[in-house]
């Protein structure tokens, strides 16, 4: 008979304050549960009917957004199976800067059908595999439900109209609105070869009071502040750049001055004064007529300023300096004194203007078709503008952010279909004939990976299913996509999808209605999407050591204050 060892008791295997959790039902599971729990946060705000979430972040910042890239940003999530889906919808903001609701949500979808086929005893590695085969199988059927794309060159009306899904989805009903003004900011900026569109060249000015019909579009950048001298309007000017203060120089170290004589103490402060009278000089009879500082400007500098004529704009953001270089073609200086010939920029037109009771100033290149263009002053300098500012108007300041958000949204949309022009089905049309095909595909597999394959395609059933309940209700929402399938089914059914309004059968046509998304979009929702939710589902245990830091300080019930 073998000897029997005696097994050491409680083997200590990690420092104290390790939390190891492993096996199916605390690791695996608890991951879906805490992953679930995150994409229905966000899942009713998705689509046009989406509802507002309000978030107050850890400084007390108050977002009123159904953006859900927002929102991820600023709820801190803790747990680490939660976080892997954060950086996916991250990454697809990154990419794609649209569709990151849709990232949370399916992956979400995908582990909860994937949790029922744990529970029947399927093991992760066959559903893992079956997820891959289904997200592989709808990436080729995407590419055939391409029905249009966006023509080449973008015109005013094809670029809004592709837009307004997307923007719809974030303001609807002001969709019209803000694709025109996107629309019209993007072609300002086109460069000749499309593909080199570069996002950061649409800027947004939020302007308090009035409405959002008020918003227009300004070639050149828009700063919500008056230039700090008495000029507020030059046309036509040299411009240089600073990024130093424009004020005396200070010593580093103190200094102790011993003045003997009264002329010596009223000679002390003139010294200064002409030697800059002598920098502002050189700067004024080298043609400048702007100067843009990056930092505070003294008031003896003003003086000299504005006695030579000069406009001084002060930009106190690194970022918007850096942009402004790119529009004026200047070079930044860092020290005060006259620009060389390659160091100034050029602008046409400085100047302040009102935009309902704030005093902006505007720099902008003028082109022809400009009320303002005239063909016999046209300088070698001037060219087309290589920013276009969108101003917009609103009441409150969380509106505004919002509509900022739905601008940048609509911006990266541009961005991506330039890129790739291709557009697919929306309304959650792509995706439940995307999930028809792979349930087709799951079919005809052999082995225990078609049960995941299905399970997959049931999960991209999952968008139409939002929408429909966002606009129209949990129960209206179930009969909806019922119909929806019926439709599939038929010939030519491939583009029917949720009609938010409800109008005859909550059933609509996407193509004929105009809803259609980007296909790149899709793809790497999908992409992303199915690898999150693979590495959540190969991860079996979890080992958390403790936070690092002291204690934390105890919270005591009432104010500290109060005896």
């Amino acid at each position: 008979m073998s000897l029997k060892v005696p097994k050491a008791q409680n083997l200590q295997l990690f420092k104290d304050g390790y939390k190891h959790l492993q096996g199916l039902e605390d690791a695996v599971l608890r991951n879906i549960q805490a992953v679930a729990e995150l994409s229905d946060l966000v899942r009713t705000s998705f689509g046009p009917n989406g509802r507002n979430k309000l978030v107050i972040n850890h400084i007390g910042k108050l977002f009123v957004t159904s953006d859900a890239a927002t929102i991820i940003r600023e709820i801190e999530v803790v747990h680490p199976a939660a976080k892997l889906l954060v950086m996916a919808s991250q990454a697809q903001e990154a990419e794609m800067g649209d569709a990151t609701n849709a990232v949370l949500i399916l992956a979400g979808e995908m582990l909860k059908k994937a949790e029922q086929l744990l529970i029947m005893g399927l093991h992760p590695s066959e559903i893992i595999k079956g997820y891959e085969l289904a997200s592989q199988k709808a990436l080729a059927e995407l590419e055939t439900l391409s029905t249009s794309s966006l023509p080449t060159p973008p015109t005013k009306p094809t670029l809004a109209a592709a837009l307004k899904p997307a923007i719809a989805s974030k303001q609807y009903g002001y969709e019209d609105t803000l694709a025109g003004l996107v629309a019209e900011a993007a072609l300002t900026v086109m460069p000749p070869n499309p593909k080199n569109f570069n996002v950061d060249n649409v800027r947004v000015v939020k302007i308090m009071g009035g409405n959002l019909s008020g918003s227009k579009v300004v070639r050149g950048m828009v700063f919500g502040r008056e230039p700090e001298g008495i000029v507020k309007k030059v046309k036509k000017a040299k411009v240089a750049v600073f990024t130093c203060a424009l004020d005396i120089a200070q010593t580093e170290t103190k200094g102790t001055v011993l003045i003997k004589s009264a002329d010596e103490m009223l000679n002390f402060t003139r010294g200064e004064e002409q030697h800059l009278e002598k920098i502002f000089q050189e700067i004024a009879d080298s043609g400048v007529k702007v100067i843009i500082a990056g930092s505070t400007v003294g008031e003896l500098a003003l003086h000299f300023l504005n006695r030579m004529n000069i406009a001084v704009l002060k930009v106190l953001s690194k970022f918007d300096l850096r942009r402004l270089c790119r529009v004026v073609n200047a070079t930044p200086l860092a020290r005060v004194g006259a620009p060389t010939a390659e160091e100034a920029g050029f602008v046409d037109v400085f100047e302040t203007t009102e935009i309902g009771g704030d005093r902006v100033t505007v720099l902008r290149q003028v082109v022809e078709g400009d009320p303002d263009f005239d063909p016999k002053e046209q300088d070698s300098r001037s060219e087309k503008t290589r920013t276009a500012t969108i101003v917009l108007r609103g009441a409150t300041q969380n509106r505004l952010d919002d509509l900022e958000r739905a601008v940048d949204d609509g911006v990266n949309v541009i961005k991506a279909l330039l890129k790739d022009p291709r557009l697919v089905p929306g309304a959650g049309a792509t995706e439940l004939e995307l999930a028809k095909r792979v349930e087709v595909y799951g079919s005809g597999l052999k082995g225990l990976s078609q049960h995941a394959v299905r399970r997959w395609a049931q999960a991209l059933e999952v968008v139409p299913r939002t929408l429909a309940e966002n606009a129209l209700g949990g129960g209206e929402g179930n009969e909806v996509v019922s119909r929806l399938w019926a439709k599939h089914e038929g010939p030519g059914g491939e583009a029917w999808g949720v009609d938010v309004e409800a109008e005859t059968d909550g059933t609509l046509s996407a193509t004929e209605h105009e809803i259609l998304d980007s296909l790149a979009a899709k793809q790497w929702a999908i992409k992303l999407a199915t690898e999150a939710a693979t590495s959540v589902l190969s991860v079996d245990s979890i080992i958390m050591s403790r936070p690092a830091g002291g204690p934390k300080i105890p919270q005591q019930s009432g104010n500290w204050d109060e005896d």
